[in-house]
C-alpha cells in the first residue's frame, strides 16, 4: 500500500533533502527512523530536492508499505524524529501516486531581514542593506509570470531536458519598516538554485547594480547579462505543493504567522 506523509524541516543541519553518501540529509534520517520503526528496510520519495539548509514549510513523501500498520505510526513517528522534522499527517493512497512527478505547483517563500535580529538568524536570510528600491523589485518581480524559459537563472541549464517553468506567481511583500520582506513565487517546477539566483538579481536591483532592463534581458536573451552569487540558503522555503488529488493546507506556524503580517 502507498502511503503520503505530510511534513516539514528545518534545513540548516542538514545537507539538503536528497540521501548523499557522506553526509546528513532529511531523507537518510527518515528512510533510517521509518525502517527501525517498521523492522523492514523502508525507502522513500520525496516531492522535491531542498537545497543544503532550505527549509520545508510543507513538503510530501510516498513509502510503499506491505505491512498491516496497527499502531499510531504518526505519534511513534514524530516521537522518533529529531525535533526539527514534523509529521502532520500519514494518508493511505489509493493506485501508485508519485510524490514528486504528480506535484503540479511548488510555492516558496524566500525571507529576508536587513536589520540584524538574532531571532531570526537561521528563518530568515541577513543582507545589512540600507535604501533598497523595493519598487524596482516589485517592478522586477511582475516580469517573472510573463517569461517561460529561466535557462538564464540556472546553475546548470544542460543537465535538463528543457529550461521552460511555467511561473504562475510571483510577488515581493514588504513590511511597514521597510527591514524585512518576502519574495513568493509559483510555478509547476524549478531549476537548480533557479530561486536563489533570481534572489540574488532582485538584491543587485535593489541596490541599483542591475537595472530593470538588464533584468529583462536576461529572460529574453537566456544570458545571464550580469553576474551574480546565489542568495544565501537561508531563509528560502518550499511552503506549498498541491497535487491534483491533494491539496491540503500548511501546519507550521511561523511561515503562516509572518506571511499573515500587514505587509504591503
Amino acid at each position: 500500500m502507498r502511503y503520503f506523509f505530510h511534513i516539514a524541516y528545518q534545513g540548516q543541519y542538514y545537507s539538503g533533502w536528497q540521501k548523499q553518501p557522506g553526509v546528513k540529509s532529511v531523507q537518510e534520517v527518515i528512510e533510517q527512523t521509518l525502517s527501525k520503526i517498521l523492522k523492514s528496510p523502508i525507502a522513500i520519495n520525496g516531492c522535491g530536492r531542498t537545497d543544503a539548509h532550505v527549509h520545508a514549510s510543507q513538503f510530501f513523501f510516498h513509502a510503499d508499505i506491505e505491512k498491516e500498520i496497527d499502531f499510531d505510526l504518526l505519534y511513534i513517528l514524530n516521537k522518533a524524529l529529531p525535533y526539527n522534522i514534523a509529521v502532520f499527517d500519514i494518508i493511505k493512497m489509493e493506485g501508485k501516486p508519485h510524490a514528486r512527478f504528480d506535484a503540479v505547483q511548488r510555492k516558496y517563500d524566500y525571507f529576508v531581514h536587513t536589520c540584524k535580529d538574532p531571532f531570526l538568524s537561521t528563518q530568515s536570510s541577513f543582507y545589512q542593506l540600507n535604501n533598497l528600491d523595493f519598487d524596482k523589485m516589485k517592478a522586477v518581480v511582475e516580469l517573472l509570470p510573463q517569461y517561460k524559459d529561466y535557462r538564464a537563472f540556472c546553475t546548470h541549464p544542460d543537465k535538463y531536458e528543457h529550461t521552460i517553468c511555467n511561473v504562475m506567481e510571483a510577488r515581493l511583500l514588504v513590511n511597514p519598516a521597510g527591514n524585512r520582506f518576502r519574495f513568493h513565487i509559483a510555478s509547476n517546477r524549478f531549476l537548480g538554485k533557479m530561486i536563489r539566483i533570481i534572489m540574488g538579481k532582485l538584491l543587485m536591483v535593489g541596490k541599483g547594480e542591475l537595472s530593470l532592463d538588464e533584468f529583462e534581458s536576461e529572460l529574453i536573451s537566456l544570458k545571464p547579462s550580469k553576474l551574480s552569487l546565489p542568495a544565501h540558503p537561508t531563509g528560502l522555503y518550499l511552503s506549498k505543493v498541491t497535487y491534483p488529488y491533494l491539496n491540503l493546507e500548511p501546519r507550521t506556524e511561523f511561515i503562516q504567522s509572518i506571511q499573515e503580517t500587514d505587509w504591503i
